[in-house]
């Protein structure tokens, strides 16, 4: 018999992905949004926990408005790295596995390479400082986690850049976006079957998860314009054309070393996981 999952931040992006995706496999899922658990209320998280007694816990929950949490620390902390606090120990309680999905923010983004899982993060922004701390606090306070980092995600559910692109295509005539900033754009339902696969196993630790390849967000909205047939005059802008609150590391971009180091397979290139999410939002299910 599988182990039941509980999942914070369930009705999010990557969330929704997970329930569904985690219940085709068989496991037994208690979704909670922050209406059903207020992971910043130590005693309620304890309380939820041990009565549900998930054998795993995907703590997906978190603040993510990164330019409003320059100006709103005490919530951003409260939630990202005391909540994640909260979890942890609750977690580790009741002997559940743990997975914790963080975030590129933990860098600067002044490496020229790709990120691998032992660079020293060193975060620019507060909500890359308070996923940093969220992190520490998980191999603090728990004994059997993994890490999750990813980034630049796209998905069916929520708000996100594709869609963004999208809308604005069909608004504009003209489209500036930054070509100075590079990623590894990555889909929610790929990053949803990764996980599926690393918790059940022990084979714990920090794993950078995203698709393979990179780009800068002009190349990927060109992509996203491509496969979609449309055709959008665009320019490329450098970063200081749109000044934000919260400072973006320029340079997203991730290895897969632990992934590979452990025998997982490979994640597939960004753009064909692009191709089938355009699919998928056009209501054909891949």
């Amino acid at each position: 018999m599988k182990a039941k999952i509980l999942i914070t931040g369930a009705n999010g992006q990557l969330g929704q992905d997970l329930s569904y995706i985690l219940k085709n496999r068989d496991f037994t899922v208690y979704p909670c949004d922050h209406t059903s658990l207020d992971i910043t209320n130590q005693a309620q998280t304890a309380s939820i926990l041990n009565d549900i007694k998930p054998g795993i816990v995907i703590h997906a929950a978190a603040y993510t408005n990164v330019d409003q949490a320059e100006s709103n620390l005490d919530q951003v902390f409260a939630v990202n790295a005391y909540g994640t606090r909260n979890v942890a120990v609750a977690s580790e309680r009741i002997n559940a596995k743990l997975i914790f999905i963080s975030t590129d923010y933990v860098f600067n983004g002044l490496k020229k390479e790709p990120y691998h899982e032992f660079d020293s993060p060193n975060p620019l922004s507060v909500y890359g400082q308070s996923k940093l701390a969220g992190e520490t606090f998980v191999r603090e306070f728990h004994s059997k986690f993994f890490i999750v980092r990813t980034s630049w995600l796209f998905g069916k559910y929520g708000s996100n850049f594709v869609k963004t692109m999208l809308n604005l295509g069909k608004e504009e005539k003209v489209i500036n976006v930054v070509n100075d900033q590079l990623g590894s754009p990555t889909y929610t339902v790929d990053l949803a079957n990764r996980i599926s696969e690393i918790i059940e196993t022990e084979k714990y630790g920090t794993y950078h998860i995203s698709n393979t390849g990179s780009c800068s967000w002009y190349e990927f909205a060109k992509a996203i314009f491509k496969e979609s047939g449309m055709d959008v005059k665009m320019h490329p802008v450098s970063t200081t054309s749109f000044p934000r609150p919260a400072p973006r590391p320029k340079n997203s971009v991730f290895e897969h070393r632990s992934l590979r180091l452990n025998g997982f397979h490979k994640m597939r290139h960004w753009r064909a996981a692009l191709k089938d999410f355009l699919s998928e939002l056009n209501g054909h299910p891949t």
